[in-house]
């Protein structure tokens, strides 16, 4: 299937699926957040958005279900200081949902995958917003709740 016919179906070229809604964006680059996977990295930077296309002088943003590119600000020596990609589990920054729920989480958090889409860790800790479960099927096999 070619890229234009899977953008028509909801899919991508990568194989994970694509936002169907519109979701407050809560995570500017230069944000923290915590590594909620079990990979050694503890504290996370936002440093870009992929796929962020913005305007003159504003910051790339990032929300629930974006793969973005992280840096480890604290964690296991071998993963400090490295840049990693990510995507994003859970944000402070409420959104509503299409049914009319809007949904809040107590921290921000990401979990780092490969360049291809894998996850580098085997579990993740806490709760998994649904947006994010529903676009990255790997992602929600690893996780215990799904909310």
């Amino acid at each position: 299937m070619c890229a234009a016919k899977a953008k028509g179906r909801g899919l991508t070229a990568k194989g994970m699926i694509s936002h169907g809604q519109k979701i407050s964006r809560g995570l500017l680059a230069g944000s923290e957040m915590k590594c909620t996977d079990n990979t050694g990295a503890r504290v996370l930077r936002l440093i870009q958005a992929m796929g962020y296309k913005g305007r003159l002088r504003r910051y790339p943003s990032a929300t629930v279900g974006d793969k973005v590119t992280v840096s480890v600000r604290q964690g296991s020596p071998d993963m400090r200081k490295k840049i990693f990609q990510a995507v994003i589990v859970r944000q402070k920054k409420s959104f509503r949902r299409i049914d009319g729920v809007w949904v809040q989480f107590e921290d921000n958090a990401a979990v780092i995958i490969t360049p291809e889409g894998e996850m580098k860790g085997s579990e993740i800790r806490g709760p998994v917003a649904r947006e994010a479960a529903e676009r990255w099927p790997r992602i929600a096999s690893a996780s215990s709740i799904i909310v």
